[in-house]
């Protein structure tokens, strides 16, 4: 009887830290729900690259372990970052495009710890965006093929310029 006390504690013990996952992500996707990210590419926006990435996770800015449930931004998946004239575009596997236009895109650096993930020095790609309500967010992404230097170089590029006071 004992070994099966054992057993019968074991699986209650799983069926309650599971339950206790789902009740915290739940709580999560609620916290978070008026939080989205931006959807769709302008119709004339020039493909300047395209790079296989695994989006890691959006975060609150210079926080990488609080993880923001951002919509389409959620979970952690395979895609395609499209670099263009105009921004970038995650197109990230079963979600709409998201589009992080250069006026959104504050900076672009290197990273190694996100939420779940740690990687070699400098491995992730840090995005830093303003979300339309103004709070800043940090995407991380691990660039598939390659290094990450050539995205970062062509992200911080494509970051807003800081506005200047006008001259007299």
């Amino acid at each position: 009887m004992t070994r099966d006390l054992a057993v019968l504690l074991t699986v209650l013990l799983a069926i309650v830290i599971i339950a206790a996952i789902l009740f915290a992500w739940r709580a999560r996707l609620r916290r978070d729900s008026g939080i989205t990210a931006p959807l769709g590419v302008p119709e004339h926006a020039e493909v300047t690259e395209r790079v296989e990435v695994l989006y890691v996770a959006t975060t609150r800015h210079d926080q990488p372990l609080e993880r923001v449930a951002v919509k389409p931004l959620e979970y952690r998946a395979r895609g395609e970052l499209v670099l263009t004239d105009r921004g970038a575009a995650l197109s990230l596997d079963g979600s709409p495009t998201v589009f992080l236009a250069s006026e959104r895109l504050v900076a672009a650096d290197l990273a190694t710890v996100a939420i779940d993930r740690v990687v070699e020095p400098n491995g992730l790609v840090r995005v830093v965006w303003r979300e339309s309500s103004g709070i800043l967010l940090d995407s991380f992404l691990r660039v598939a093929n390659g290094g990450p230097q050539h995205v970062l170089t062509e992200l911080q590029r494509l970051c807003a310029a800081p506005e200047t006071g006008a001259t007299s």
